[in-house]
């Protein structure tokens, strides 16, 4: 495996080209795509209970109740779970381009009908949109292995850090974008179709039209997935997977020269096709004791530390509106009419999104080349559990009028440790340290235990922030351990992620070869090859 080790080496030291960046722009835009699709929906919730659940004579706009609530936010991650480990099993079988379009499309077809009913009535309504979302969420879930591990088979090793980073970061744009649309929609339907607060007027505070605003929030998720589908199926095979899996030296050398601008010596060229044929024999597999010795304990740490980060951001991220709402941030539900509450929450998350969760992406896209991933995830998680003790330690402080400032200043910055550190180093390392034939999978078990992580806070924290008093509780909803002491159990869970992080090794600088053993492998193979009688 000479050969092919010559031109991964090629690939390694390759100069950044322009094609860096447009893989970057194809692989984003999905990203872009995921994270609109999976927090649109925390912005229109409120809308659905108003619309679907509104209960003549209560004193309180109508609510989803707790099982279509949790149904709601949670079914999509049980899809993205089954596409990560899907598509991520798939990817290291049969490669990663020919399933990477199929992911795209999924998304664009359930995005948009996500916004379509069969039927008026609210379990109709409902069991359509969780149809849709799961198969949503399976494509989204698809998307996590396969771009993480194209975009760190095509980067140089000097830079793939930050490729594979800046991939990711296009969540946050993605989180702005369904912000910025849902004011925009919620102002224009502001403007078209006026009407009371809810204390005012409870039937009248619901207009027939506000039915529209929660469709098209969610169907508009479709156009940034469809845009980029013909230069995502333009891509070609990646030259790891077809030189280290597929076996195909010579077609891998091709692709590379043809779209990265590096030429090799054909010399090289007929030395790789030759070697090829040999096999290396510690080729083994997922559930073998080779790979539990190597690397058992690099996706134990890779799998821990995303599931604990998702509980904490998910928590935070989907529910974040309630937070705003408990601390008065928000205004009080009845003193708004259903298209003002939605351009309220949309506010709110486009400037957390745009103080916190952008700038924290970028950071890391900027310096995780230059200060390392470990370093990036310790800082992280470091500060996320100091930010959230803070708020949770002295939570009457931060409710008390004057303070609600501060308060979200300091929930801003654990959004940019959280970005800054391990949301995205935990996307970024499972794609460098697992060999070519198991990235994926690896990469997909990975971001699946994340995924479990975020089902727990959504739905751990719908039940765990309602009040300890049941008369203050949400309609429906048991007493609850409140926010404080839900904000004190998300800061042990960062300090447990903290600890699990000394699992995961450093691999800046690195080749994948190099941090996969594959190298390795390959001077076995070669000093068999100087043994063997022609």
């Amino acid at each position: 495996m000479a050969g092919d080790m010559k031109v991964l080496n090629a690939l390694d030291s390759a100069k950044t080209q322009w094609y860096h960046f447009t893989a970057i722009i194809i692989a984003g835009m999905g990203f872009f795509t995921d994270a609109y699709d999976l927090f649109c929906i925390s912005l229109v919730t409120k809308l659905l209970g108003r619309i679907y659940y509104h209960v003549d004579g209560s004193s309180r706009p109508g609510s989803l109740p707790p099982n279509v609530s949790a149904a709601i936010n949670g079914v999509a991650f049980c899809g993205t779970i089954a596409g990560q480990l899907f598509f991520g099993w798939i990817g290291d079988k049969i490669g990663r381009k020919k399933v990477y379009g199929v992911t795209l499309m999924i998304m664009s077809i359930c995005s948009i009908a996500s916004g379509l009913s069969f039927g008026k009535e609210p379990k109709t309504v409902m069991a359509t949109l969780c149809f849709f979302r799961f198969w949503l969420g399976f494509g989204i879930g698809g998307d996590y292995p396969l771009s993480a591990t194209i975009m760190s088979e095509y980067a140089n090793k000097k830079t793939r850090g930050a490729f594979i980073a800046a991939v990711f970061a296009m969540q946050g744009f993605g989180i702005l974008g369904g912000g910025i649309f849902a004011i925009i929609i919620s102002a224009v339907f502001q403007a078209c179709f006026k009407a009371p607060a809810y204390q005012v007027d409870p039937l009248g505070s619901t207009v027939p039209q506000a039915d529209y605003v929660w469709r098209i929030i969610l169907m508009a998720g479709s156009l940034p997935a469809l845009v980029t589908y013909y230069w995502r199926m333009k891509m070609p095979e990646t030259a790891r997977y077809t030189a280290l899996v597929a076996k195909d030296v010579k077609q891998a050398t091709a692709d590379m020269e043809k779209v990265m601008q590096v030429d090799i010596e054909t010399e090289q060229k007929e030395l790789a096709v030759s070697s090829v044929a040999v096999k290396s024999g510690n080729e083994f597999g997922l559930f073998t004791k080779q790979f539990l010795m190597r690397h058992g304990l690099h996706l134990l740490g890779t799998a821990s530390t995303w599931f604990l980060l998702d509980i904490a951001y998910y928590s935070q991220n989907l529910f974040q509106k309630d937070i705003f709402s408990a601390i008065g941030w928000i205004p009080a539900a009845k003193t708004m009419n259903a298209i003002e509450e939605v351009y309220k929450i949309g506010r709110a998350q486009t400037l957390i999104a745009l103080c916190s969760i952008v700038p924290g992406y970028w950071f890391t896209v900027f310096l995780i080349d230059r200060i390392g991933r470990f370093t990036i995830q310790v800082i992280g998680f470091t500060m996320m559990t100091v930010f959230m003790f803070a708020l949770a330690i002295p939570y009457h402080h931060w409710t008390l009028p004057g303070n609600h400032i501060g308060f979200v200043v300091l929930y801003s910055l654990t959004f940019f440790f959280a970005n800054f550190g391990p949301n995205a180093t935990t996307f970024v390392v499972p794609a460098e340290i697992f060999p070519a034939r198991l990235r994926s999978t690896c990469h997909g078990i990975s971001a699946a235990c994340g995924k479990l992580g975020a089902m727990v806070g959504a739905f751990g924290f719908l039940y765990l922030a309602q009040p300890q008093d049941k008369t203050k509780a949400d309609a429906g909803y048991p007493a609850g351990i409140g926010v404080r002491n839900s904000l004190i159990v998300l800061g042990i869970v960062n300090l447990l992620g903290l600890f699990f992080t000394f699992l995961v090794p450093e691999s800046k600088g690195k080749s994948l070869e190099e941090m996969s053993r594959e190298n390795e492998d390959s001077a076995q193979v070669e000093n068999h090859n100087r043994t063997v009688p022609v």
